[in-house]
């Protein structure tokens, strides 16, 4: 047989080894731990979708099917009519396909979530057998592999004597195939896009949270970086994706090119201009709000195409930002106003958005102060707070529940107020939108057992640490005055990986954030506000991130 028989054999072969690389192995270990109730079952089942079933259906009839096929090539050299059981089986990729982005969602999430997760997935990666290459990376093998066999196909064809008898079979296995192949190709746009990503990643070294479906790679390569003082330019090198620009510097390494990225450019607001300069040919202007970059290309052709891409790059954002804001002025029309109240109906603050009653700060709890809503502006308060009725407009004027201050407005009656707010009662999200640094910590206090607080550091009062309950308490469970505490990040093995204390004399706070990265943005905010200096946002890779992302990162990981 050919070398394009054998090249569907090895190919297969290579593919079932994968398949069974994510079935047995990885879905196995995680599963195994999934059912110690480590974290949930589903999960693990949600990410692998029908992976069981494309492992069985290949490794058990298909390749068989090859093996013995090529085995007896003298007496039968066909493979329309092996090609075409496929065909019924199509069905299994688009559902597979078809769940890729959230599988690829989830993944990320619960590698931020859960230490166990990502240490099963870290181990297996490092065996020989995972070829230096991440779970990703193998996920996208079965998306790409019903356009391969399209294309195997297609070359048979073209070697195929017209009268051979197998060309019915491999015709109609290629119709079929190919047909199910378009429903690939959108999902293999997408999956070549995540491999480069994830090709970025490693050369990274891994440090860049870049790998996300959101993330589009639009154009990479070397340029020069003019230096204001230095005659000399320097060796840098671009990669711009939809969103943002990472400036990087070459690393000598053995194992492929590496880069350390340099500054973080975000596309909003970028400015790109064509520059002329004495000494250097075909230069330009990158200006962004972290930083301005005076570059030089290798020709003006290079020169035209990076400037083609930067301007394309920011209109499409620009674009669809404008539509983002305007979708965004409809969310903020759905809260409620005063006099629309009763008028319209309201956005439900969701039950796991607080942990206690939004006017009188109790905590709740499953019996005795359970979660209500109020039908007026969507707070989620307690049954105390909630015993009143008044008759809403939106819901044809029938008496719903409110909470006591819509009851006061809707009747202009006012009902008994309890004593006035203290320090803790400053709600968590007004902060959080005007914080130096917030998101979720492990905390731990004396020998309690460690659980999860939303941490704020207010601008206003930036040398407070507040910890509450969840993003949009009402009340925080408890103040840390920072000024005079002492900063101890040293790890201890009884604590989890990423963690820190502060102590003043007696008193002393255990935390522990989800990685070391975040701890370090921490432990560079308070190590400022306990002497007593006002800290200024951290700073990651030489950019500021906008004082809110670690409030909309924690909201997506937690």
């Amino acid at each position: 047989y050919s070398s394009l028989e054998n090249e569907l054999l090895q190919t297969e072969k290579a593919y079932v080894a994968r398949l069974n690389l994510l079935d047995q192995v990885f879905c196995a270990k995680l599963m195994e731990e999934a059912n110690k109730g480590t974290f949930p079952v589903d999960v693990v089942k949600n990410i692998f979708s029908n992976i069981v079933s494309i492992h069985a259906f290949h490794s058990q009839f298909l390749l068989p099917d090859l093996e013995k096929r090529m085995g007896e090539w003298s007496s039968t050299p066909r493979i329309g009519d092996i090609l075409q059981k496929l065909t019924p089986f199509l069905k299994m990729y688009a559902e597979y396909v078809k769940n890729f982005d959230k599988a690829m969602e989830l993944l990320k999430q619960w590698t931020d979530r859960s230490p166990q997760f990502k240490a099963i997935i870290q181990e297996i990666q490092s065996q020989e057998v995972c070829g230096c290459l991440t779970l990703q990376h193998h996920m996208l093998e079965p998306v790409q592999r019903v356009p391969r066999y399209e294309m195997l196909l297609k070359d048979y064809l073209k070697k195929l004597p017209q009268d051979d008898p197998d060309r019915r079979d491999a015709e109609k296995s290629l119709e079929i195939i190919a047909m199910a192949a378009t429903h690939s190709n959108s999902a293999i746009r997408k999956s070549e896009n995540l491999k480069k990503l994830l090709e970025i990643y490693e050369m990274l070294g891994e440090e860049e949270d870049i790998v996300h479906p959101s993330n589009e790679f639009i154009k990479e390569g070397h340029i020069l970086k003019l230096a204001a003082r230095n005659t000399s330019a320097m060796e840098r090198y671009l990669f711009l994706f939809n969103n943002m620009l990472l400036y990087c510097v070459p690393k000598f390494s053995l194992g492929g090119p590496k880069y350390t990225v340099r500054t973080r450019i975000g596309i909003d607001g970028m400015k790109v201009l064509e520059t002329t300069n004495e000494d250097y040919p075909h230069t330009f202007q990158v200006s962004g709000k972290e930083r301005m970059l005076e570059l030089q290309a290798s020709s003006e052709q290079d020169k035209a195409d990076w400037i083609k891409a930067f301007q394309e790059t920011i209109e499409i954002f620009q674009q669809k930002n404008e539509s983002f804001k305007n979708a965004l002025k409809d969310v903020e029309e759905v809260s409620v106003s005063k006099a629309e109240l009763g008028k319209r109906a309201p956005r439900w603050i969701r039950d796991n958005e607080v942990t206690m009653c939004m006017m009188c700060k109790e905590p709740f709890n499953a019996l005795t102060r359970r979660r209500h809503h109020c039908r007026a502006c969507g707070y989620v308060v307690c049954w105390k707070c909630s015993d009143n009725k008044v008759p809403l407009e939106y819901d044809g004027n029938k008496m719903n529940k409110v909470c006591r201050d819509c009851f006061s407005i809707l009747t202009g009656e006012r009902v008994a107020e309890g004593k006035k707010k203290g320090i803790l009662e400053i709600e968590a999200a007004q902060f959080s939108g005007s914080s130096i640094m917030c998101g979720f910590l492990q905390y731990c206090e004396k020998n309690k057992p460690w659980q999860k607080v939303w941490c704020v550091i207010p601008e206003k009062e930036c040398l407070v640490l507040y910890l509450y309950g969840a993003p949009q308490d009402v009340k925080a469970q408890c103040t840390i005055p920072l000024l005079g505490y002492s900063v101890d990040d040293t790890v201890r093995p009884t604590e989890p990986p990423a963690s820190f204390r502060l102590s003043q004399s007696k008193s002393v706070h255990n935390f522990a954030a989800e990685s070391e990265e975040l701890k370090q943005r921490w432990l560079k905010v308070i190590r400022v506000a306990v002497t007593g200096e006002m800290p200024e946002c951290p700073q990651t890779n030489e950019t500021t991130e906008p004082k809110n992302t670690s409030f909309i990162m924690a909201h997506r990981g937690g």
